[in-house]
């Protein structure tokens, strides 16, 4: 009814996105399974729109990737700022740049949260760029007013100490515009990626098969911009911080214009209402019927007709068997139309079962923080060991440390369409399963790669500060090359590309359907939690490893610390986490179809199994 209203009222509601087209576009019709009947009008809401596929892809991944193009060319040399423009110390600014990252991070939920129960996904990103673009202008400003930074400092590198820091108002502006930018992102980042996904049908084997490369397809879009980002625009933050903040401003607002140009072409998915009730339905009810026997036959669960437009019917499983008794029926739970009396007493089976997705993705999901741990150094102390390195190329030119993040970049533009359109499709053929190999694998590769990645960092720290200790001049800067850092950030490359693309594909694929947005913010959580870990790590080793007159491993001058030794420590914590990650990956129950002509309600418990 409410799709006929308004059909009927189209001038009324002409300001809507989909006000264009002769009906209202939603998700992509959910696959019949068996007995699954949607009710009149759930058919006719989901079959008015054929999803726009690769059709939409210019609009979707060219927002995506002039998104993070402005910023992470704000971002990305931030570091350098913090400690040449604020005169921050090395420690202050690590932990300002992970207590941003955790926060920026964790407010996607909460922006999932809005999206999925009540604003959809398109005016989630709509309203949270407008955040975005005006942070940017809050950090351009304070670029340009002179009395919101502290007063330059000619000795910052070597003498850090002598150079005045911000004031408490300073302070205050940075945090404005450092806040807004959370905000923006917040709403964007859980959004991106299932307003992408929601474009393929995933019903069909082609529409499945362009999910996957659109995970793929989504980080090489933006990684090659990212290249322009990391070079050109840190090289004119080298020499004009309120020109290197403008330029990636000027891109956040061609990332809005290329996204409402795409609104002609796009599939809605409307926001289904809050998304955490149902979950906690599901446990009250299970608390409630503790003492309740689970029935031997299916007849005694509650196994209503699926009418959701969502995704398609989970079938009952026999893990988690404690939530099951939420969803077995007693005397009493069903009034004589066969409906609950209680939502909190009985739920339906897919109900059950969405939780329980949930439930089996915790442990994987607590074991990508240790990885995401690893690869966040590459944009503090990576940064402080460039300034003490010769960044020369040619007699005149300074390679910015900002620009170093170029180098795994390259790397992952020439590997990312090289893996998905050469290596995955000769491996689907030998594994049969639909990405070559499974999300968990891919996960775990990513994980081995990012404890081989700190160990390179150890080896080329150890080798920078015995350069710098004996044959550095006044300044400490090693006479070596700035390039020695390039097999670390390779390394680190690959983990990302196997470990973040892994998780966030398996978070979108093995969340419950109706809470995808939650699922992307949830790779968002991880990284948050790695932020707060790092500051973690980074306090305590500060404090406590200062030893009969030496200084600590992470001392403000890094040429008298032990950073070395920092980095094989998280290689440590790498090695434990995969040791932990590697039973619990096996012991996995995929909600998704792995191998090619899988039926959907039965797969193959694949975790790191070759």
């Amino acid at each position: 009814m409410e799709v006929e209203k308004i059909q009927k009222n189209r001038k009324f509601f002409s300001w809507l996105p989909w006000s264009t087209n002769k009906s209202l576009p939603v998700s992509s019709p959910a696959p019949k399974n068996g007995h699954d009947e949607a009710s009149p009008d759930t058919k006719a809401a989901t079959t008015q729109r054929k999803p726009g596929g690769w059709r939409a892809m210019p609009y979707v991944l060219g927002n995506e990737t002039f998104e993070r193009l402005a910023t992470d060319g704000i971002m990305g040399n931030f570091t350098i700022f913090l400690l040449t423009v604020y005169h921050l110390d090395q420690v202050a600014a690590s932990n300002m740049m992970s207590i941003r990252s955790g926060v920026t991070n964790f407010i996607p939920l909460l922006g999932a949260y809005i999206s999925d129960s009540y604003l959809g996904r398109f005016w989630t990103i709509a309203f949270s760029s407008v955040a975005q673009i005006l942070g940017m202008l809050t950090l351009t400003i304070i670029t340009l007013v002179p009395r919101l930074r502290p007063p330059p400092c000619n000795d910052v590198v070597s003498h850090p100490q002598d150079c005045k820091g911000p004031t408490n108002s300073q302070l205050g502006y940075l945090f404005l515009g450092l806040g807004l930018l959370a905000i923006g992102t917040g709403g964007i980042r859980p959004c991106n990626i299932p307003f992408g996904v929601d474009q393929f049908d995933a019903t069909t084997e082609e529409g499945r098969k362009g999910i996957t490369s659109f995970f793929n397809w989504y980080y090489t879009s933006f990684t090659v911009v990212l290249i322009f980002s990391l070079t050109v625009v840190v090289y004119i933050q080298s020499f004009s911080w309120a020109l290197g903040f403008g330029i990636p401003t000027g891109f956040m607002v061609f990332a809005i214009v290329l996204f409402f140009l795409g609104r002609r072409v796009y599939v809605y998915v409307k926001p289904q209402g809050s998304v955490f009730s149902g979950v906690a339905q599901v446990i009250v009810a299970a608390f409630k019927k503790r003492k309740v026997k689970l029935p031997d036959e299916a007849s005694g669960y509650y196994d209503p007709p699926f009418t959701s437009p969502v995704g398609r019917k989970l079938p009952l499983t026999n893990d988690c068997r404690f939530l099951n008794k939420a969803a077995v029926i007693t005397e009493g739970d069903l009034n004589p139309d066969g409906t609950p009396c209680s939502k909190w007493r009985l739920v339906s089976i897919h109900q059950m079962e969405e939780v329980k997705c949930i439930v089996r993705i915790i442990p994987i999901w607590a074991a990508g923080i240790i990885g995401l741990v690893a690869i966040g150094q590459q944009g503090t102390f990576t940064m402080s060991q460039a300034l003490k390195m010769d960044r020369h190329l040619g007699p005149k030119f300074h390679i910015p440390p900002g620009s170093l993040f170029v180098i795994p970049m390259i790397g992952l533009s020439i590997w990312l369409p090289v893996y998905d359109r050469l290596l995955v499709p000769w491996l689907r053929k030998r594994t049969k399963i639909e990405g070559g190999i499974t999300m968990l694998q891919r996960i775990g590769i990513g994980l081995v790669f990012s404890i081989i990645g700190m160990m390179v960092s150890a080896l080329v720290e150890k080798k920078r500060r015995a350069a710098a200790v004996t044959r550095g001049g006044v300044d400490g800067v090693a006479p070596i090359t700035v390039m020695w850092l390039a097999p670390q950030l390779i390394v680190m490359g690959f983990a990302e590309a196997f470990n973040i693309i892994g998780q966030i594909e398996f978070f979108n694929k093995e969340f419950p359907d109706n809470m995808t947005s939650v699922a992307n913010s949830l790779y968002s959580i991880t990284a948050a939690g790695a932020s707060y870990l790092s500051i973690l790590l980074v306090n305590v080793v500060h404090k406590t490893t200062a030893r009969d007159g030496h200084p600590d491993w992470l001392t403000k001058d890094i040429n008298s610390g032990r950073l070395e030794n920092y980095y094989l420590l998280i290689a440590g914590l790498g090695v434990l986490n995969l040791m932990y990650f590697l039973p619990v990956s096996r012991r996995y129950h995929y909600k998704s179809r792995i191998r090619i002509g899988e039926d959907d309600d039965h797969n193959d418990n694949i975790g790191l199994k070759v």
